[in-house]
């Protein structure tokens, strides 16, 4: 069984491979990068950013709140961290900053590597620390990993029961309005006979 779980392993079947992004920041601009992430995960990112006479590029990571995680000035080259609080959709933004106006600019490389969960953790400094055989290294990244499903599995069923709950609320306050709805007109139909009816017995066309 062990060794079966070392094949998967060493084959890449449990484990998906994360690689870094490369992007072109226009000068004077931003771009954003944003992801949902759950609650209590590790986050780890890898930067670097192409440099460029006479301009400089911001780097800001903050949650939808607005709250900032992780801020540099003039970023060039270098790495952040932090844990997450909450659930929520967590933004990575490069922004664009010309200190002069006299050179032409040209777009400026950046690569970003971001990774969060079992990804992020550095086993290497694991196995060190607590004196872990390779064996025992994997088998706590396999433990890790079912972990990281198990939680994905009851967050995905927590919000099947919000999204079911939705409809069924959603399909009830329909239902109650139709009703109200049909009774409307119902009302408003029998209002016209009576009106038309008065009506053309004021007209003496009708007895």
């Amino acid at each position: 069984m062990i060794r079966l779980l070392l094949l998967f392993l060493s084959q890449g079947f449990l484990l998906p491979g994360a690689g870094a992004i490369s992007f072109y920041l226009p000068p004077q601009g931003k771009k954003c990068l944003k992801e949902e992430i759950h609650k209590d995960v590790l986050v780890t990112g890898e930067y670097d950013v192409t440099e460029q006479t006479g301009l400089t590029s911001h780097l800001r990571v903050t949650d939808s709140a607005g709250h900032i995680l992780y801020s540099k000035e003039e970023a060039k080259k270098g790495k952040f961290a932090f844990t997450t609080d909450d659930y929520d959709v967590y933004e990575v933004c490069f922004e664009s900053k010309a200190v002069s106006g006299t050179f032409r600019f040209t777009d400026q490389l950046i690569t970003l590597d971001v990774k969060h969960g079992v990804e992020a953790k550095n086993y290497e400094d694991l196995a060190k620390a607590e004196k872990l055989k390779p064996l025992e290294v994997e088998l706590r990244r396999l433990e890790d990993l079912s972990d990281s499903i198990v939680k994905d599995f009851t967050y995905m069923k927590q919000r099947e029961e919000e999204m079911r709950d939705t409809n069924e609320s959603t399909s009830l306050r329909v239902l109650y309005f139709s009703v109200f709805s049909m009774f409307c007109l119902v009302a408003l139909a029998t209002w016209q006979v009576f009106y038309l009816r008065r009506f053309f017995k004021s007209k003496k066309l009708i007895e």
